[in-house]
This record gives C-alpha cells, sequence and structure tokens, in this order.
C-alpha cells in the first residue's frame, strides 16, 4: 500500500469516527510544559538538589528569580489554556486577567508546599530504617516524589483550575504507580513507604502524622452512579497518628477511622473504627474466611 492510500484511509476514518473534545477545539494544556511546572517548582522548593545549575541550599537571588520568571510565564500560559477551553475560547481577556492571578497565588503558595514537604521528609527519614539521609529521600523516593507533586497539584485544585492538577498527578502516578487524586485533603508529616499501587480518592482526607504502605487503597464503595457521585464524598477520613500496612482498603464516604489507629495488612474496611483500635487480618485453619480484631 502506498502512502497516501494510509493517508485517505486515516482520514476516513477520522471523519467516520470523530473524536471531540468536549468543550472547544481550542488548545489543551501540554504535558510537556506540566513536566516543566513541575521541575520548576522543585528547584524552587529545593535548591541545589535540581536543575541545570548547581546553587547553594538556600538559592541565589539571581537564580531564584530567573526561576521564578520561566515558572510564571510556562504556567501562565498552561492556566489561560485550561480557562479557555472550558468557555469555549470565549472572553480571552477575562481568561488571561484569571489566570495571572492563579498563577501568583500559585508563586505565593510555593513557602507553604515547601513547609508541607519539610514536614513530610522527615516523616519519611524517621520512619525508614533504610534511609540513608534525607538527601537519598528527596532524590529517590517515589512516595515522597509522589507527595511533592500532588502538593503542587492541589493548590490548583483548589482555585478549580480545569484539567491541570490532574494532570500533574498523573504524570506522578505514570512514574511511581501512585495514584493521589488532587482533590484529597492531606495533612503534615505524610509518609508513602514503597508505594506502588496506593490509591487515594479525591474526597479522601488524611490528617496528621499517618503513613500508608504500598498497595493502600482509599477508595469509594462503588462507582456504580457514575457521575450522580460528583461532588458526593465518596472516600474515607482518616486521623492523625494512622498506620496502614500493606494492601489494606478502606472505603467509602462515611467510613471515619480514628486517630492512633492501625490497620493491618490486606484488612478489608467499609466501616468507621474508633481512636486508638488495631484491626488485623487472621485467616482460621478451619474456614476460609477473614477476622478483624479490634
Amino acid at each position: 500500500m502506498k502512502l497516501n492510500q494510509y493517508i485517505d484511509r486515516i482520514i476516513d476514518d477520522q471523519h467516520l469516527h470523530p473524536i471531540n473534545k468536549d468543550h472547544c477545539s481550542c488548545r489543551l494544556p501540554s504535558n510537556r510544559e506540566i513536566k516543566k511546572i513541575i521541575s520548576l517548582t522543585k528547584e524552587l522548593i529545593f535548591p541545589g538538589y535540581f536543575g541545570k545549575y548547581m546553587t547553594k541550599e538556600t538559592g541565589s537571588k539571581g537564580q531564584t528569580k530567573r526561576q521564578i520568571q520561566r515558572l510564571y510565564k510556562t504556567l501562565l500560559k498552561q492556566i489561560a489554556d485550561g480557562l479557555l477551553y472550558i468557555t469555549d475560547g470565549q472572553l480571552v481577556e477575562e481568561k488571561k486577567k484569571q489566570a495571572d492571578l492563579y498563577t501568583k497565588i500559585y508563586l505565593e503558595s510555593i513557602p507553604k508546599m515547601r513547609e508541607d514537604l519539610r514536614t513530610d521528609l522527615e516523616a519519611h527519614y524517621v520512619g525508614d530504617p533504610a534511609a540513608y539521609n534525607h538527601d537519598q529521600i528527596i532524590v529517590s523516593y517515589p512516595g515522597f516524589y509522589a507527595i511533592g507533586i500532588y502538593r503542587m497539584a492541589h493548590v490548583l485544585y483548589k482555585m478549580n483550575i480545569p484539567l491541570l492538577p490532574r494532570m500533574m498527578t498523573e504524570f506522578a502516578h505514570r512514574e511511581t504507580g501512585i495514584d493521589i487524586n488532587p482533590g484529597a485533603v492531606i495533612g503534615q508529616y505524610f509518609m508513602i513507604d514503597h508505594g506502588t499501587g496506593v490509591v487515594i480518592g479525591e474526597t479522601a482526607t488524611i490528617g496528621n502524622h499517618v503513613k500508608i504502605y504500598q498497595g493502600v487503597t482509599l477508595g469509594a464503595l462503588t462507582t456504580k452512579g457514575g457521575q450522580n457521585l460528583k461532588n458526593v464524598r465518596r472516600h474515607p477520613t482518616i486521623g492523625d497518628y494512622v498506620t496502614i500496612y500493606a494492601g489494606a482498603s478502606i472505603l467509602g464516604g462515611d467510613t471515619f477511622i480514628g486517630k492512633n489507629v492501625t490497620i493491618g495488612s490486606n484488612a478489608f474496611i467499609t466501616e468507621s473504627i474508633e481512636d486508638y483500635k488495631r484491626v488485623t487480618e487472621k485467616s482460621t485453619e478451619t474456614k476460609n474466611q477473614l477476622m478483624y480484631h479490634l
């Protein structure tokens, strides 16, 4: 088959089975630019760790200025594209002004992101005897990496910016196997150990000093209602000082896990747990069933 025949067949198929954008034919935010936003924010939060040029841990004023200028320009364009997408390309000047405001709010939020990540860093170091030092965690731990991108994306999510927050956390998801919806509310001193297969849903709330292991799901009891469940609380609330071991599933918007609770591996929780309880899975020799000891 000649090249022109391939072209004709593909064009014909596009006409016969179109996949149209839900809102408009305008430009969508770019995954490549999202990656740049993440990288620039990381350089500002952790000077001396990332980036093309080596800087001191405190950062230099000139280098910080250049990074902020690059981040401002890149983020402004992506936010504007997101806002224009939901308005069908209308109200261009209004949305550009709105994008400028949102971009500046993001820049103002960087010190708070850094404060939260300092606590997450300490939680990973104290909680993992295999951690050589803090530097190892910053440059190599997938849990810390995914939490960092979540904290960036959550700022944009709170401003109701379309597409960008989820694109950011899905970038971390692809890289690490850790799926944190940007809408989740997560306190300080948060640790994800190992991390592969962790899922944290959009309406989940997690307190301070929480530690979770690989394969943990904080999910919905059902998604059968589809879009009718939008804006409904579907995911659990986790109190302070909770530890959730590998493979545990905690489901449902009415499920509250109290403070200082320990959830054992592979536990399946759909009911609330009181403070200071321990939940474990036990297999009996005579029956193929699970018992949870509170």
